[in-house]
C-alpha cells in the first residue's frame, strides 16, 4: 500500500501515472467530492478518448476530420464568443453576414448583396427553417383564400432524418419517394405523383446521403412549371444541399440546382462538410426577403441591443462561423474547386479499384456529375459469396476503417450496400492503402468463408 504523502507539493512532483488521482476509474454517476490537479482530470479524460475511432479513418462521416492549424488558432481565439450576442460581438455578426452574402452569390441569387439568411449549428437546423418559412407561407397563402390548414403534405426523395424530424415536430405529412428496383432518387413523375393543394413545397437532396446521387433539381423545378400552367398552383422548392451545395458550384457549375430557378426558395448546406469548417455550422439562405416570414424573426434586447434572430437554437459558439470565413478568404473559388476535385479523384480512383474486383457492382463512381465524392457499391447478384458487406465492414475496423454497410430505405430494404465518402484530408496514398487492406479482406474470406453470415441484426452498428 502507498504511503500517504506528506504535502500536496510532493503530489504535483509525482509522475502523472504514479499519482493516486489516477489510482480510480473515472465518476460515471456522481461528481466527486474532491478537486485534482488539471494535468491529472486531463490526462485521464484524453487517456480515455483513445477508445474512440480514428476521425480520419472514418469513410462513413460527411464531416470534416482535418483542418488547417490555422483554423485551430481560429477556434481557440472565438471560444468565447457567442453568436447570438450580435452588440457585443459586433464584428463577428459582420463576418456572419459576410458569409450569408458570398453563398448567395455562389448559388446564383439575383440580389446576393440583400438576402436573407442566417449560419446555424449544421444543416439539420437549417432544414427545419426551410421547411419552417414553407410551412408558413403556404398556410398564409390558404389563410387569405379562406381556405384549410390542417392537412400540409411536404414531398422529398429518399431523405436525412432531420425532414422526417420536421415532419414529426411540426406536423406535416412527409410524402418521401420510397427508392425502387434500380431507381435511388426523386423523379419529375414521382414528385407529380404526390403534389397537391396542400403541398408546402418538394425538397430535392443534392447529394442523397444513402447513395451520393444528385436529385434533379431543374427537371423538378420544370415540372411544377407545366404543372402550374395547367392548374395554376404554385409548389415552391427548398434544396437540402448540404453537401452538394458546397461542390456543385466548384466542380459541376453546369448543373442548373440553386437560385438560377425560380421555383427555388432557400438552400441549405453543411459548413462543416464540404464547406470545410469545424464541426457546428450550417447556412441557410432565401432567395428574397419575402420568402422568410417575418413571424418566425423574433427580436431580442436584453443583451445589450436590439437583435433579430431566427435560429432554433439561441446561445451558440461563433469561432466556426470566423473559421468558415477563413476559408472563403483563404481558398477562394479556386482553392475550393481544387480542393473537392482532388476528392473526386481520388474517388474516382477508388470506384476503379473496387469496380475490379469479382464481387462488387458500382452504384455510384464518385464523379462531379453523378453527385458527391462517395463511392457506394453492392454484391453482384447471381454470383455466391463468402461474406456479407457487413462482414467486410467488420473486418475492415480490425485496421481501423469505417467504412459503412447498411440496407436501403422503403421499398429496397432488401438491399444492402457499402459506401466510402472521400473528404480532405484523405488522399490517394491512404485510399491505396484502404484497397490493400479491403483486397486482403477479401483474401481472408475467400480462404475461411462465413457459414453463417452476420445478420442486419447483428450489423447494426454498421447501418447508416
Amino acid at each position: 500500500m502507498l504511503h500517504k504523502r506528506d504535502s500536496i507539493r510532493d503530489e504535483m512532483l509525482d509522475e502523472i501515472y504514479s499519482s493516486s488521482d489516477l489510482a480510480n476509474s473515472l465518476p460515471k454517476y456522481r461528481m466527486p467530492e474532491r478537486e485534482q490537479l488539471p494535468r491529472h482530470a486531463y490526462r485521464v479524460i484524453s487517456d480515455e478518448l483513445m477508445m474512440d475511432g480514428n476521425s480520419r479513418q472514418n469513410l462513413a462521416t460527411f464531416c470534416q476530420t482535418w483542418l488547417e492549424p490555422e483554423v485551430l488558432l481560429i477556434m481557440a481565439e472565438t471560444l468565447d464568443k457567442n453568436m447570438v450576442d450580435k452588440d457585443e460581438y459586433p464584428q463577428t455578426a459582420a463576418i456572419e453576414e459576410r458569409c450569408v452574402h458570398i453563398l448567395a452569390d455562389l448559388w446564383n441569387s439575383p440580389d446576393a448583396a440583400n438576402t436573407l439568411g442566417t449560419s446555424t449549428t449544421g444543416s439539420s437546423e437549417a432544414a427545419m427553417l426551410g421547411g419552417m418559412a414553407l410551412l408558413w407561407n403556404w398556410r398564409a397563402r390558404r389563410r387569405a383564400a379562406g381556405l384549410p390548414i390542417d392537412k400540409p403534405n411536404i414531398i422529398t426523395g429518399p431523405v436525412q432524418v432531420c425532414w422526417h424530424k420536421f415532419a414529426r415536430y411540426w406536423d406535416v405529412e412527409l410524402r418521401e419517394i420510397p427508392m425502387e428496383g434500380d431507381r435511388f432518387l426523386m423523379t419529375p413523375e414521382q414528385v407529380m405523383k404526390r403534389v397537391d393543394e396542400n403541398t408546402i413545397g418538394v425538397v430535392p437532396t443534392l447529394g442523397v446521403t444513402f447513395t451520393g446521387g444528385y436529385e434533379p433539381v431543374q427537371a423538378v423545378s420544370d415540372a411544377l412549371d407545366a404543372h402550374q400552367a395547367e392548374t395554376g398552383l404554385d409548389v415552391p422548392i427548398h434544396v437540402d444541399g448540404a453537401s452538394g451545395g458546397f461542390l456543385a458550384p466548384f466542380t459541376a457549375p453546369e448543373i442548373v440546382w440553386d437560385f438560377r430557378l425560380p421555383r427555388v426558395k432557400s438552400i441549405n448546406t453543411s459548413g462543416h462538410k464540404f464547406g470545410l469548417a469545424p464541426l457546428g455550422v450550417g447556412w441557410i439562405v432565401w432567395r428574397d426577403a419575402e420568402d422568410l416570414p417575418q413571424e418566425l424573426v423574433f427580436d431580442v434586447n436584453y443583451l445589450g441591443g436590439n437583435m433579430p434572430t431566427f435560429a432554433l437554437n439561441f446561445s451558440r459558439p461563433g469561432g466556426q462561423i470566423v473559421a468558415q470565413y477563413y476559408n472563403f478568404v483563404r481558398l477562394g473559388r479556386e482553392g475550393y474547386r481544387k480542393v473537392h476535385q482532388s476528392c473526386y479523384d481520388t474517388a474516382m480512383y477508388l470506384a476503379d479499384e473496387i469496380g475490379k474486383l469479382e464481387h462488387f457492382d458500382i452504384i455510384n463512381d464518385g464523379s462531379p456529375q453523378a453527385g458527391i465524392p462517395a463511392v457506394s457499391w453492392k454484391l453482384k447478384e447471381g454470383v455466391e459469396h463468402p461474406f456479407t458487406l457487413f462482414d467486410l465492414a467488420d473486418r475492415l475496423r480490425a485496421r481501423g476503417w469505417q467504412v459503412p454497410a447498411y440496407t436501403m430505405p422503403p421499398d429496397r430494404e432488401d438491399l444492402a450496400i457499402q459506401r466510402i465518402l472521400v473528404r480532405v484530408g484523405f488522399g490517394r496514398d491512404e485510399a491505396s492503402l484502404l484497397m490493400d487492406d479491403y483486397r486482403a479482406a477479401i483474401e481472408h474470406f475467400d480462404r475461411h468463408p462465413i457459414t453463417v453470415p452476420m445478420s442486419e441484426e447483428e450489423a447494426g452498428s454498421f447501418h447508416h
